[in-house]
């Protein structure tokens, strides 16, 4: 009898604590969080990007991914392709504005709001992809890019690099400097002010404009990427000559643009695993590009595209006209010219010094006669 009613006890005790368990869970349930006390939060990623670009576009979803995975569930990020939510050259003014609360873009489509943001993704005759990596994350860069963002409402990470691209593609060959005069060509950031000093009428569109552009003759010329991401948009379809080097793009970084809202709200942990997460689409986007584009390339040839190599009467205006650019806006805009003289000297520096320990091996590794593929 003693033992009949032990283990009714018992039983009411266990139904008691299981009652009081599930009660417990239903109110983090009600107030929108997980059984481990952190919060369930869903966010919303516009991105600059069509799907179909699977690489660039696989930024966001290494993000969302990579969110998901390390807080069990609890937080999730939604990427949406360019034109779901808003149009792919209006990420930063939906993240501004808290319509989403993050986005997946190229800072230099923005240089209108502030030239400064140029040098978030890549500047004429700049930083590779490596120095661009070490001058954000090691040499102040984030941090100066971020006093811009913040008069925006928004905080920057990187989150994605394409490597060295390509120099775009043009419809009729180059026959020196003059020839640009006058052309249409698809080129953002920097590099397109610096075409326009050379005579070029510069057009700005989203990756999924530009082929029905070229194709259509609305454009002469266009660059996005590289061979990888080019063959994909089909521009070998619409123009033979694929030129080289993409001066104006030598390391350019996408960005994970946030909501300083939004940010605020999140728990620490949830802020240490977006960061995690955006380090980890910045490494694994330039390597997969380092991958597929050797392979893409040696496809469009074999197709009959034509690989040309910019003049260096070409190159060298090009570069004369990008550091007179950056000295006019330097001399109108105090924001610029302090992230400048930040951004110049490291460059100085970090050329110095690969100069000596990568070029000297890459001039002996590449020799100096015309490149073959």
């Amino acid at each position: 009898m003693k033992r009949r009613r032990l283990l009714s006890s018992g039983a009411t005790g266990l139904a008691a604590a299981g009652a009081g368990f599930l009660s417990s869970c239903t109110i983090r349930r009600e107030n929108n969080q997980s059984p481990t006390g952190l919060p369930q939060i869903r966010w919303r990623m516009a991105t600059s990007w069509p799907i179909s670009l699977d690489t660039i576009y696989g930024g966001a979803e290494t993000i969302s991914q990579r969110v998901n995975a390390l807080s069990g569930g609890n937080f999730q990020i939604k990427p949406y392709a360019a034109g779901e939510i808003v149009p792919g050259l209006e990420v930063l003014d939906a993240v501004q504005a808290g319509s989403v609360e993050c986005g997946h873009t190229a800072s230099y489509y923005y240089k209108g709001k502030n030239p400064s943001f140029a040098f978030g993704t890549s500047v004429p005759f700049g930083l590779t992809a490596q120095q661009q990596n070490a001058w954000l994350y090691q040499a102040g860069g984030q941090e100066a890019l971020n006093q811009i963002f913040a008069d925006f409402g928004v905080i920057s990470f990187p989150a994605g690099n394409t490597g060295a691209q390509m120099g775009g593609w043009f419809k009729q060959k180059l026959e020196g400097l003059q020839s640009l005069q006058g052309l249409k060509m698809r080129i953002p950031g920097l590099g397109g002010e610096v075409m326009a000093q050379l005579g070029v009428n510069v057009q700005v569109l989203p990756g999924g404009e530009v082929y029905l552009a070229l194709d259509r003759g609305a454009i002469d010329a266009a660059e996005w990427t590289g061979p990888y991401d080019d063959e994909k948009l089909g521009f070998a379809r619409a123009a033979k000559f694929y030129y080289y080097p993409g001066w104006w793009e030598p390391g350019p970084t996408l960005n994970a643009l946030v909501n300083k809202k939004a940010w605020g709200k999140l728990p620490t942990q949830y802020k240490a695993i977006f960061n995690t997460a955006c380090y980890e689409a910045n490494l694994t986007m330039l390597s997969r590009y380092d991958m597929l584009n050797g392979s893409a390339l040696q496809r469009l040839i074999s197709g009959g595209t034509e690989l040309v190599p910019y003049s260096q009467e070409i190159l060298q205006s090009a570069k004369e006209a990008a550091f007179q650019l950056y000295g006019d806006i330097s001399a109108k805009d105090p924001s610029f010219r302090k992230l400048f003289f930040q951004w110049q000297a490291f460059r100085n520096e970090v050329q110095s010094w690969n100069k000596v320990n990568e070029f000297s091996l890459s001039r002996f590794t590449y020799g100096h006669k015309e490149i073959k593929v």
